[in-house]
């Protein structure tokens, strides 16, 4: 990609990004994370953050340097030890500029992408069927038919987070052929507000009820050249695969570190019997901070397309999901009944940890993919 054809705003990230990020986490956000947990939509609060530079941070600069996954995974863990659903929705937007900027495509990489860096406008990601599709956990639902100009894509995603009426995400369809598969995928940003498109609310779920999270029905939507990713769409998503597994662990760390955080505070009160707990706060932060020196050396070279690496970014995400839930679990057993009241920040994270390890790639979606990605490294 040309640089030139990159935003003026992919400057070089502020040197204070996770300072303003926590700035914004520890005011406006830690005020709202009950209201967001009891499903308040914080768009003006994303809106903040994207004006950060806090979801760019990872995007390649203007001046043709590589973006900083280190850095954007370190302030999503800021918003993250405060909010996990708000960390979610700050990845939802990374990745949906990760996939307009990869794509290429100059009517996704020039104003478009740049109203999504300044905050302007929000988007996120479907792209939890497709990457089960990919595993073969279950089939496409999006189908996409060509037409004079471009496609018409029917089917309907059951869940798909950080949207509302004005905002886009990127997506998957299967292309059909006279009703047959062609053999490929389409991706694209799909508008929600386009003809065609239905947003519908989803059940009330256990937690991180604030996200945006709606199902939606296509029905005919027609997707032009100016809205395609990549067709086709899997090499494109052999590029980005790591970067894009990579930055969810912003999510779990933040998770982890506000519930080691939660343990600490109790410990002059409660110390004396916490102490026959395992998963005590010094062993799970020495464990923690080993697990996040290993995904920032991995955040050096997220675009490595190696096989080995590829798994090593699994294995991490894995790993936080796991700690998450131990952390949390811990956390609640530290704080006692204090932690088990609904307006408990220490009770929310439970809640939260739990997304981590279900949301796409589940723990059991890592597992069976690095069991496969092994075997297809044995010899023999």
């Amino acid at each position: 990609m040309n640089p030139a054809d990159l935003p003026t705003e992919l400057a070089t990230p502020s040197a204070g990004l996770v300072e303003a990020v926590r700035a914004i986490a520890q005011g406006p956000l830690a005020s709202q994370a009950y209201a967001i947990d009891r499903g308040a939509y914080p768009v003006d609060l994303m809106k903040q953050l994207a004006a950060t530079g806090a979801m760019s941070a990872h995007l390649s600069r203007a001046d043709g340097s590589p973006g900083d996954y280190g850095l954007a995974i370190l302030a999503m863990a800021e918003a993250s030890k405060v909010c996990g659903a708000t960390g979610f929705m700050m990845w939802c937007q990374a990745v949906a500029g990760l996939y307009m900027q990869a794509s290429g495509n100059p009517a996704l990489t020039g104003e478009r992408l740049a109203r999504h860096v300044r905050g302007q406008t929000v988007g996120g990601t479907g792209l939890s069927n497709p990457m089960k599709s990919f595993a073969q956990i279950e089939a496409l639902l999006l189908k996409a038919t060509p037409v004079e100009g471009g496609y018409l894509v029917n089917g309907t995603l059951p869940w798909v987070s950080n949207l509302g009426p004005d905002h886009y995400f990127g997506a998957i369809a299967s292309v059909q052929v006279d009703g047959a598969s062609a053999g490929r995928e389409l991706m694209f940003m799909l508008r929600c507000g386009a003809p065609g498109v239905t947003l519908k609310a989803c059940p009330a779920f256990s937690g991180m009820e604030g996200t945006g999270t709606y199902s939606v029905h296509c029905k005919d939507l027609f997707v032009g050249a100016d809205d395609v990713v990549a067709d086709p769409a899997k090499p494109l998503i052999a590029r980005i695969r790591g970067g894009f597994v990579l930055l969810q662990c912003g999510i779990a760390a933040g998770i982890i570190q506000g519930a080691i955080d939660s343990m600490w505070a109790v410990e002059g009160q409660l110390g004396h019997v916490n102490q026959y707990l395992e998963d005590r706060p010094a062993e799970l932060q020495a464990e923690f901070d080993a697990l996040v020196a290993r995904i920032l050396k991995l955040a050096e070279t997220p675009f490595d397309t190696s096989t080995d690496y590829f798994i090593d970014v699994l294995d991490a995400r894995a790993h936080g999901a796991e700690l998450c839930l131990r952390a949390a679990n811990s956390a609640l057993l530290h704080q006692g009944a204090r932690g088990y009241l609904m307006s408990s920040e220490v009770q929310r994270r439970v809640r939260e940890a739990q997304f981590v390890a279900i949301v796409t790639p589940a723990i059991k979606h890592l597992r069976k993919e690095i069991a496969r990605l092994s075997a297809e490294e044995m010899p023999g």
